[in-house]
């Protein structure tokens, strides 16, 4: 839109106040709510409509601007424009806002005032982004908060529930994106949701989840693994059925696409540097069997010596490497399957994204390798004389191999099959290989690869048992 000819016409965002009269403004939408509808006050048995959004003149300066009115007039005015386009509003009413009661729900502005539509007196016109002027469109790469203000994904995860609630700020990339989902409450409303996987140098996979049709509209413009966003003023949860931390886009959020700062820039160089290769095939490396020898691991631990050889690392989160002869104390194989078959990606064996069904890691890598196929995904527990792990990983070949069947021949057992397996390996002393690593995302602060399980063969375990008691008797002296 060439407007630079007729500049004067427009007043700029920090230059507003009340007493203007009919002023024009101009500015590009880096926010926006989904319309929603009020009972009305004043007409018992109706409704009134409204949504917000909000515009940038500068980047120091940003307004948001509220309209009000019948359902046909504001859903028309809100699909007229999308989050990336330039607006001119012409004749909006200048008003102050009330900072402590609108902030609670409203993205954060520097302007003292906010901008109020009327049907009757507004008028809103968009332009493409063709159109827009280069200074305007760089906006939309500057956060609108301090770039250095922000949590890396292993903050969060590593504060945990202490975070429960919080509104703050994640600067991450894109892992995946997953489709839209769409349902109908309990009370005939309509929803959506779609969850979209970050990372960054110190956490491959957080979610974060849109519940607004202007946010999924964004995230699905989103390029996994080259798109990086600053996103202002998320609200982070504990998700208690998942067992981890999560980030909700609120109406407070103002999510910045591939921002231009010096952070931003260090986590595209990581991207560049470490997805495509590195880490895909660090993935490759820990969820394939072939790649650890079993004959390299020689040292013995209880429980308890695996527990305080694994968190005194100095917070660096190298793996321990052992065995354990313990018993599996928890193993429901019972239960229900979805709970312990996941799909994996054909060509790496990692978990697919159980939305898009498709690999985050290697599906840029092969694009003739797109199958997926069924594996075993278990949490056990293992408990010897010193205590209890909880919740290790018994998972793809090294569960064929435990359990002596593969995915589609435990399908095929009957309920009564299923559980005699389970007693054939509960409670009975096993030799396990495992790979602890430090892992502040996980429950209990130890992710547990089981390596290999077998029943212990009995002499054997006596004799390392023993062992083990002379030693602590040793220790206790």
């Amino acid at each position: 839109m060439a407007y630079s000819s007729s500049a004067r016409d427009f007043v700029a965002l920090s230059d507003l106040h009340p007493n203007l009269a009919r002023p024009n403004v101009i500015g590009v939408v880096i926010g926006k709510t989904d319309v929603r509808g009020f009972p009305d006050r004043k007409n018992i048995g109706s409704e009134r409509y409204t949504f917000s959004f909000t515009i940038r003149d500068s980047p120091a300066y940003f307004i948001n601007v509220n309209s009000w009115g019948r359902e046909e007039y504001v859903r028309s005015l809100s699909e007229s424009f999308r989050v990336g386009d330039c607006v001119t509003i012409e004749n909006p009413l200048v008003q102050s806002k009330e900072a402590e009661r609108e902030e609670k729900f409203n993205p954060v502005t520097p302007s003292c005032y906010k901008l109020l539509l009327s049907e009757n007196h507004s008028v809103v016109k968009t332009s493409s982004r063709y159109e827009m002027d280069t200074k305007l469109l760089s906006l939309l790469h500057l956060p609108v908060k301090d770039p250095q203000d922000y949590y890396s994904l292993g903050d969060i995860i590593a504060n945990g529930q202490n975070l429960d609630g919080r509104i703050l700020n994640v600067l991450a990339a894109v892992m995946s994106v997953g489709e839209p989902k769409y349902f109908t409450t309990s009370d005939k409303r309509k929803g959506q949701r779609c969850e979209v996987k970050l990372f960054d140098e110190t956490e491959m996979s957080f979610p974060i989840v849109c519940w607004d049709n202007e946010s999924i509209q964004l995230a699905q413009s989103w390029i996994p693994r080259e798109t990086v966003i600053f996103a202002s003023d998320v609200r982070i949860n504990f998700d208690k059925f998942r067992n981890c931390m999560t980030a909700t886009v609120i109406s407070k959020t103002i999510i910045t696409t591939n921002p231009e700062t010096a952070e931003a820039n260090v986590l595209f160089s990581f991207i560049k540097e470490s997805v495509p290769s590195g880490a895909l095939y660090d993935k490759m490396e820990e969820l394939s069997k072939d790649s650890i020898n079993l004959d390299t691991i020689v040292d013995i631990y209880t429980v308890e010596q695996l527990k305080e050889k694994a968190l005194q690392n100095d917070g660096k989160l190298e793996p321990v490497y052992g065995i354990t002869y313990s018993y599996i104390s928890a193993l429901d194989i019972d239960d229900n399957a979805s709970k312990i078959i996941r799909n994996r990606c054909s060509t790496c064996r990692f978990i697919v994204n159980e939305m898009s069904n498709t690999c985050a890691f290697c599906s840029d890598v092969s694009p003739y390798s797109k199958s997926t196929f069924a594996s075993f995904d278990i949490l056990i527990s293992l408990t010897d004389h010193t205590g209890t792990l909880y919740s290790c990983y018994l998972s793809d070949c090294v569960a064929e191999e435990t359990l002596g069947c593969t995915v589609h021949e435990f399908l095929a057992l009957a309920e009564d099959k299923k559980t005699a397996l389970k007693w054939q390996l509960l409670l009975e002393r096993s030799k396990i290989y495992f790979k602890v690593t430090p892992s502040p995302s996980w429950r209990t602060g130890l992710k547990v690869n089981v390596l290999s399980c077998k029943l212990a063969d009995p002499v054997e375990a006596s004799c390392i048992l023993l062992g083990q008691e002379i030693g602590n008797k040793r220790l206790h002296y």
